[in-house]
């Protein structure tokens, strides 16, 4: 299985001939070196409705034909734009073709704002994801704070690999992301979330450093820069 890091928090995962993105940011984020129409995917998972989480979705699943996975409410309004859709809802799961896919909580909010209209949308719950790929666990958080259940998740989960948000602000920064680290013992941690504006930068290098100081490991991915799992 080969995990790529895009920048924000977007994430491809390449599995048995099967290909994901998770939260497609490319077109409106500076650092992203790939170009939407160059994102080729059966799978698109959404954590929630923000547009650094979203906004090349749409475009990527017209062009590919891709199912998006999502919470129910966001599902749903992508499905009146004709896209396939697969809704979900927290602490729900499914097995897809690629593996098993396990809808979890996430603090945070979730929403599609129209600056033109001046209006706000609210599109349910916001989520992460437990995948459960090539025999492999991975969570990406999504967009949360430090939350007490993810000590549930560590206890109850053996995870290789975590996407942790670090860039505060909007979600945990560094010192709470250490600490959701050290709840779910995860086997190595990917940052995500940080630098892709000045009111999130960050220095991930140090944030690795940090986590390797409690005994975890630390991958400071530049953009496009992968792992083989």
């Amino acid at each position: 299985m080969k995990v790529t890091y895009h920048g924000q928090s977007t994430v491809t995962i390449e599995t048995n001939g099967q290909h994901i993105v998770i939260d497609p940011f490319f077109s409106g984020n500076d650092k992203a070196m790939t170009k939407p129409e160059d994102v080729k995917v059966d799978f698109i998972l959404l954590t929630h409705a923000h547009a650094d989480h979203m906004a090349d979705a749409e475009t990527i699943a017209k062009s590919t034909g891709a199912t998006i996975v999502a919470t129910h409410e966001l599902a749903t309004y992508l499905s009146f734009k004709g896209l396939n859709v697969h809704p979900m809802n927290i602490g729900g799961q499914f097995e897809f073709p690629f593996g098993k896919v396990k809808m979890t909580q996430a603090f945070h909010s979730s929403s599609i704002i129209d600056e033109e209209k001046q209006t706000i949308m609210y599109m349910g719950m916001p989520a992460g994801f437990l995948l459960t790929i090539e025999d492999k666990l991975l969570y990406h958080a999504g967009d949360t704070a430090l939350f007490g259940d993810l000590a549930l998740y560590g206890a109850h989960h053996d995870i290789d690999l975590a996407f942790l948000p670090i860039g505060d602000n909007f979600t945990m920064g560094p010192e709470d992301a250490l600490i959701a680290a050290d709840m779910l013992q995860a086997n190595a941690v990917v940052p995500i979330h940080y630098d892709t504006f000045d009111l999130i930068k960050q220095d991930a290098k140090s944030f690795c450093d940090e986590l390797e100081a409690q005994g975890q490991t630390g991958h400071p991915l530049a953009i496009d820069e992968s792992l083989e799992l």
